[in-house]
């Protein structure tokens, strides 16, 4: 019996190492990410495996283009779309949560994540889309990293150069080429609120986007994009909750 319970404690002291290793593999991108661009993600990687099961020369369409080169039209319209709370919270939108469990439990099952854009940045770079309480814990803990290293400005600017908008279509130059020909920096208001209704099913929308429930997001969003504010200038730390000189807002 002692043997055993030597062996249960070793196998946990083990898996505790393990854990451990990842967090500070995790911290330490985190860190080099402040001001490094990413060249790649898990979704990113996932979706190319996945294009390749049936082109194996496929690439991914997806081009890095700096916060001052994206339409502000774009930032405002996924703000809008995504996260209206973004400059206010510390990653976590608590009234999203709660409604999010709301629905979970009235589902049985988890259905719903309240998540921020920190946390779905924090999904896409390190994680699956897997729909479980592990993935939502790791998730958070990702997302405190981010948040407590990272202006709300460089989050935005990751966000948006790494989310999907397609079958192999990663950030927002991408998307632009894709579906307007033209620069991330050109996208009129319509065009942004079109690329930011297709955030939550891009693959779906890509070929959907004459649906009336396209259309519906769309005209939802048009309306919102004005009543957010992003963030405009680069700062030195994140943004803090009732600190106003950290705060700083495009009009």
């Amino acid at each position: 019996m002692k043997a055993i319970w030597g062996g249960i404690w070793r196998a946990a002291l083990i898996l505790l190492g393990l854990f451990l290793a990842w967090q500070v593999w995790v911290f330490a991108h985190v860190l080099w990410w402040i001001d490094h661009n990413p060249t790649s993600s898990a979704f990113m990687q996932a979706g190319l495996s996945r294009l390749q099961e049936k082109r194996p020369d496929a690439e991914l369409r997806h081009k890095w283009v700096p916060y001052d080169n994206i339409s502000i039209h774009l930032k405002r319209a996924i703000i809008a779309a995504e996260d209206s709370k973004f400059l206010d919270h510390e990653g976590f939108d608590i009234e999203g949560i709660q409604k999010a469990m709301e629905k979970n439990l009235k589902k049985g099952r988890l259905v719903a994540g309240g998540s921020t854009i920190s946390q779905q940045l924090a999904k896409n770079l390190f994680l699956s889309s897997d729909r479980s309480f592990v993935r939502k814990g790791q998730e958070a803990i990702i997302t405190l990293m981010i948040e407590t290293t990272w202006s709300k400005r460089r989050i935005l600017e990751v966000y948006l150069n790494i989310i999907e908008w397609g079958n192999g279509v990663y950030g927002a130059e991408a998307a632009s080429r894709r579906y307007y020909k033209k620069s991330a920096a050109s996208l009129t208001r319509g065009q942004a609120a079109a690329l930011a209704a297709m955030v939550p099913n891009p693959r779906w929308y890509e070929n959907n986007r004459s649906s009336a429930k396209f259309a519906r997001r769309v005209a939802t969003i048009s309306k919102r994009m004005y009543q957010v504010q992003v963030p405009k200038i680069i700062l030195d730390r994140p943004v803090r909750r009732g600190k106003i000189a950290e705060i700083c807002r495009a009009p």
